[in-house]
């Protein structure tokens, strides 16, 4: 019999057989993951077990998630692609102008849909699409970060001398609390943007508290009570 547990906004299955040890396994697939107990095993301990690996699993599932994505998008027609937390059909239109991409949503046939169109010049190679829709993300990201770290700076009462944007594999962001300085994942630009707002805030919050104890919870929720809300949210996509 299989039953599920959830730990900081991960849902685990649980499984108990005759095995001697406990065992984690992720799906390099779906990022599921199942913890295989011993039949006599206690949930407490089953819990404090899957406590002591949640970094890890964490890690693997957003390193599987990278792989996931990237593996499918090959930048044809008919892919979806996401922007601020919505999914957008994907429509390749080659031209020989410079190229660049336009979002739109049509009604056909009573059914609303949402377009990307992607402008390239012909022979484009999926690489060279790739690389310029990570620009236009890297564009469209770096016109809403500023007034939403502006906005939780008041908010939190704090201030950061810069953010910045980069590609990362296995976070959302980061601080350097010396220097003051946030990097965000150009990955966050797909998100929604409750998503965006809560890196935003929990990088900032650092500022406050280095580690994630409980007086950095604290902070969360006082600053944003739904902060777990928006977490459970960009861990599940």
């Amino acid at each position: 019999m299989i039953t599920q547990l959830e730990i900081d906004g991960i849902t685990i299955d649980i499984e108990k057989k005759k095995v001697k040890n406990m065992r984690l396994v992720i799906s390099s697939a779906t990022g599921k993951v199942r913890v295989s107990a011993p039949i006599r095993t206690s949930q407490e301990h089953i819990k404090a077990f899957i406590t002591s690996k949640i970094d890890w699993i964490k890690k693997h599932q957003q390193r599987f998630s990278t792989q996931i994505i990237q593996s499918k998008n090959i930048f044809i027609n008919g892919e979806i692609h996401y922007f601020q937390g919505v999914g957008y059909i994907l429509r390749v239109i080659e031209h020989n102008t410079n190229p660049k991409i336009i979002l739109t949503t049509e009604n056909i046939d009573n059914n609303t849909k949402n377009y990307i169109t992607l402008y390239v010049v012909p022979n484009t190679t999926a690489d060279q699409r790739h690389n310029i829709f990570d620009q236009w993300y890297r564009i469209e990201l770096k016109k809403i970060i500023n007034p939403l770290v502006e906005k939780w700076e008041a908010i939190i009462g704090v201030k950061s001398n810069e953010c910045r944007i980069k590609q990362m594999k296995t976070r959302w962001g980061t601080c350097n609390i010396q220097a003051k300085r946030i990097w965000l994942s150009l990955e966050l630009a797909k998100k929604s943007l409750n998503c965006l707002e809560y890196i935003i805030a929990h990088e900032l919050v650092h500022l406050l508290e280095r580690l994630h104890n409980a007086r950095f919870v604290g902070f969360m929720n006082k600053f944003m009570p739904n902060w777990k809300t928006y977490k459970k949210e960009l861990n599940g996509l």
